[in-house]
């Protein structure tokens, strides 16, 4: 039973560009999203700092072009990074105001407020805008507001993740739990469409925003929401798009007009806020016009752009949404016709050639446009703090499943990964399994829990370790080790012998030495750029271990005196010596070819099995 917290909780979709904010109405069961000062139900994610205030939302976004240096946007890229990441370093390249390295390599944003340069972290721009949303609430509600659910994209790492509930910390608020977007976008469409059906329903969200994109696939039946897989990239959306837009009229003035704008952030900013505007209208319009006066050096800036010319700048990035798609479909295990529903979230998901790209690789499968896609993630982050809230009496109960982004295993002989629970499991999950002992009278067996998709165990992240005491046996005595993964993500892994008499285990938690999505994402195409060389040296430990295994079983025999003295003294001369060229084999440290080993195993197999006919026909 999950915790409930005193007071109204409200929801809040913290976004690269825009952000927006939700809390259940109990007279009219459903979520309010609440409107700004200014009458919008979205606020830019955008803070400004000048000689005499500090703005935010709008009146930040309406002055950038005058004060671009001191006008902080994207923090949400920044968050939960290090400075030294490429991603950082490739946007600062982007950005009009200035980011240096902090502390830690954490980046810190510099700007001049009220005639003083102030450094701020992400998470404090974060927090401003959290405040915001936070007053905008108790303005609508005239009561104080404590508690909220805040959300992250789905592919965020726990110091994302860590990094955006400090950010609500230094809010004031009391972050009562971190969700993924897509799935609070599920929950708005779940409740909104779909909450009587009783049949199951494969539901694809994809959630393309500012700055994030995430795809992934639920199924709903009734109040059941169940992930089923996830995909996406932290650093793709809107903003990409309008930097492609603003390189590429950065390159016609300088053809045009023999003059470089790159180096001018007033200038810059005018163009993207133009750009971001023309990509709006590129929405519902074939063709639009950029006119910038006095834009540098004196100079006027006029152009035109169509949206083929639009599309032709961005199909990379539009075709990378949709490899997206297919990877979650293969990780789910799902053909394209099974998805029932193609649920469309965030403002970048309004671009014509998004949707026909999507609804092509769906073979023109209507898409699903009903919800908004700008107030769905709020709308769902709002219905989850009120099932975590105590003041609400008419919020449907909703069982949500999440899953695990990378299979977890333990190490075997040979420093092989053998899979517990395969990625992309639905968590809370309970499996065990079989093993047995390598050698003969181990006193304790060493358990290394591992992450990840690699057929070399040490390949992967090491989670943790521990020893199970065992009792002095031959080699094969049965084990059992079990994991059990948590709605929190909590993972315990314990490894007993088959009776009960021997046991030990050990928990990890997902902010204990868990790896962030860039290390997934690694691992991942790793797997898949050395499984030619994981399978060869899989199959090379596999010979070795059946070599050693049949040197074993012919030891045990010829240590029977009844079989030894029956055997031909020339035959037992061939069997040493096979054993003794595979102990030999196996012994040595160089890194052998898998033949020798399976060349070794079929001369002993037959010149001991030649042996033992013989006397058994005696």
């Amino acid at each position: 039973m999950a915790k409930k917290y005193e007071g109204v909780a409200i929801g809040i979709d913290l976004g690269t560009t825009y952000s927006c904010v939700g809390v259940w109405q109990e007279q009219n069961d459903r979520v309010e999203i609440i409107h700004n000062d200014q009458g919008n139900k979205t606020t830019p994610s955008c803070v400004a700092f000048t000689h005499s205030q500090r703005l935010i939302g709008n009146a930040a976004k309406n002055q950038a072009s005058s004060n671009p240096t001191n006008t902080v946007f994207d923090a949400k890229r920044l968050i939960g990074r290090k400075y030294s990441d490429s991603i950082v370093q490739n946007d600062l390249l982007l950005w009009p105001f200035k980011v240096i390295q902090g502390a830690n390599d954490k980046p810190t944003i510099l700007v001049n407020y009220k005639g003083e340069e102030k450094q701020f972290v992400a998470e404090e721009i974060s927090a401003v805008i959290l405040m915001q949303m936070r007053e905008i609430a108790e303005a609508f509600l005239e009561s104080p507001v404590k508690n909220a659910v805040i959300t992250v994209p789905a592919y965020f790492n726990d110091s994302q993740r860590r990094a955006t509930k400090d950010a609500g910390d230094i809010a004031g608020l009391n972050v009562i739990r971190i969700i993924n977007e897509p799935t609070a976008a599920a929950l708005a469409y779940g409740l909104q469409k779909r909450a009587n059906c009783v049949d199951q329903r494969n539901v694809l969200i994809f959630d393309l925003g500012g700055g994030t994109f995430d795809v992934s696939i639920l199924t709903i039946k009734n109040k059941d929401f169940e992930v089923k897989a996830t995909a996406g990239d932290t650093h793709l959306g809107g903003e990409d798009f309008d930097n492609r837009m603003v390189n590429h009229f950065v390159k016609e003035f300088k053809r045009k007009n023999k003059e470089d704008i790159s180096g001018n952030p007033k200038a810059l900013r005018r163009l993207r806020t133009a750009c971001e505007r023309a990509k709006r209208t590129l929405s519902y319009d074939l063709e639009t016009t950029i006119d910038l006066d006095v834009i540098h050096q004196g100079i006027d800036f006029a152009s035109s752009i169509t949206r083929a010319k639009f599309e032709e700048l961005n199909m990379d990035l539009f075709e990378k949404c949709i490899h997206s798609v297919n990877s979650c479909l293969a990780d789910a295990k799902m053909e394209k016709s099974s998805i029932d529903d193609v649920v469309l979230v965030g403002g970048s998901s309004r671009i014509p050639k998004v949707k026909q790209l999507l609804q092509d690789f769906f073979k023109g499968k209507e898409l699903c446009k009903s919800i908004n896609p700008d107030e769905a993630v709020a709308y769902g982050a709002a219905v989850q703090a009120a099932l975590l809230s105590e003041g609400f009496k008419n919020v449907p109960i909703l069982v949500l499943r999440d899953v695990t982004p990378l299979s977890l295993g333990i190490s075997t002989y040979g420093n092989i990964m053998s899979v517990v629970i395969p990625r992309n499991t639905s968590v809370p999950f309970k499996k065990t399994q079989g093993y047995l002992t390598a050698l003969d009278n181990q006193s304790s067996v060493p358990i290394k829990v591992y992450e990840g998709e690699r057929v070399i165990a040490t390949e992967n992240n090491l989670l943790g370790l521990f020893d199970l005491k065992v009792p002095l046996a031959p080699r094969g005595l049965p084990l059992k080790v079990c994991f059990t993964i948590d709605a929190d993500g909590i993972l315990n892994v314990s490894a007993e012998t088959e009776t009960s008499c021997y046991r030990n285990d050990i928990t990890i938690t997902n902010e204990n030495g868990r790896l962030s999505r860039e290390q997934i994402e690694r691992m991942i195409q790793e797997a898949e750029n050395f499984k030619v060389e994981d399978m060869k040296f899989k199959e090379k430990v596999e010979a070795r271990n059946a070599l050693e295994y049949y040197l074993y079983t012919v030891r045990k025999v010829m240590k029977d005196d009844c079989v030894s003295s029956k055997l031909n003294p020339v035959d037992k001369v061939k069997i040493n010596s096979a054993m003794i060229k595979g102990e030999s084999l196996i012994d040595d440290n160089k890194q052998e070819d898998t033949f020798m080993f399976v060349d070794c195993l079929k001369e002993l197999v037959s010149v001991f099995e030649s042996a033992m006919n013989k006397v058994n026909k005696s």
